[in-house]
């Protein structure tokens, strides 16, 4: 199975999310179990989780065809860009396929 065979929600969460998912499946979704791997607790994995759904979520309704706006969307899901910041550089990028290059 290429890269491009894999599910865009799995493409873009980060590897670290990746063998999150691949612990949960490996501990039957004992959520309880997890927490004791990784020794924190409970709510501290269901929080994990939660985030891990909405940014999955997240992926799941961006537009296929554009994966500068998918990335993007990513990196302020996972918080690494603000949303202010993400909001600009679709603005502009939404200008720059347009063809009108000036702000």
């Amino acid at each position: 199975m290429s890269s491009q065979d894999l599910p865009l929600w799995f493409v873009h969460i980060e590897e670290e999310d990746r063998q999150f998912v691949k612990r949960l499946v490996l501990a039957s979704g004992s959520l309880k179990q997890l927490a004791s791997e990784y020794g924190v607790s409970y709510p501290t994995i269901r929080l994990r989780l939660d985030r891990m759904i909405d940014r999955i979520r997240l992926v799941d309704d961006l537009p296929s065809d554009d994966p500068f706006e998918a990335r993007v969307r990513v990196l302020v899901a996972n918080g690494d860009v603000s949303a202010a910041v993400g909001k600009e550089l679709l603005r502009i990028h939404k200008k720059v396929r347009q063809g009108d290059k000036n702000d």
